[in-house]
């Protein structure tokens, strides 16, 4: 049974989620908050495995109850529910830990699925966010914050080096000029949004051996999950790169 835990402030909701859900026969939804404060203190007092996490949240958004929740229980899985002018928080929530975001009003079934893919050990990083995440990086007309959006200010160039990063994601330098052909290949075309399924077909590789060389990577770049890595990829250029031969 998955437990699962839905943090939103509207009311209806985090209703309506929670009895779609339970309708599920492999699904539970243990509990619901409106902020990320209420979140963290469910959770000193129920275990669940997934946290359905809105963005704008008061008190505590989004973003810093994904901080807090994967400092302190690691082993959660976080899925970001956002709309589609909310990047910097997505992209936020995944340099903290966060499985991946989905937009609100997605159907029952995928949200479904998604719920399970992230149980397996998936990453729901498709190409939109890897767009997100490139443009953040390469674009010299990147704006600034809600604030700056609403009023059209584009950032000065130190500006958005500024920003760009408090999105970076660090790792381990020695790890990675340690990294193998085929682990730089795994990061490369993780960082483009392929799945582990996806990669085994363009290296012409078995899924377990990616299974396992992800694993390696991670651990040699000192980076929590694929996500991560995927960011990692975008933010050094490595996922421009062609895959290595």
């Amino acid at each position: 049974m998955i437990k699962i835990a839905i943090a939103d402030d509207q009311a209806l909701i985090r209703e309506s989620l929670r009895v779609v859900l339970n309708i599920n026969p492999d699904m539970e939804v243990a509990g619901v908050a409106a902020n990320g404060v209420q979140l963290l203190q469910f959770l000193e007092k129920q275990a669940v495995d997934v946290i359905l996490m809105d963005v704008r949240m008061p008190q505590m958004d989004g973003v810093l109850a994904t901080k807090a929740v994967k400092e302190r229980w690691p082993s959660i899985k976080i899925i970001i529910l956002t709309t589609f002018d909310d990047d910097e928080y997505v992209l936020n929530g995944l340099k903290y830990g966060a499985s991946g975001y989905l937009l609100k009003g997605i159907t029952v079934p995928e949200l479904s699925e998604a719920i399970r893919n992230v149980m397996a050990g998936e990453a729901m990083l498709n190409k939109d966010i890897v767009t997100k995440v490139v443009r953040l990086f390469n674009s010299g007309e990147a704006q600034a914050g809600a604030a700056a959006a609403s009023s059209g200010a584009a950032m000065s160039q130190q500006e958005r080096q500024e920003r760009e990063k408090g999105f970076e994601i660090e790792v381990d330098n020695l790890g990675a000029g340690e990294l193998t052909r085929t682990e730089r290949n795994i990061a490369r075309l993780t960082g483009r949004g392929l799945s582990n399924k996806e990669i085994a077909e363009k290296l012409c590789l078995a899924e377990g051996t990616i299974r396992n060389g992800m694993s390696v990577t991670l651990s040699k770049l000192a980076l929590r999950d694929r996500t991560q890595l995927a960011i990692w990829a975008v933010q050094t250029g490595l996922s421009r790169q062609p895959v290595e031969e």
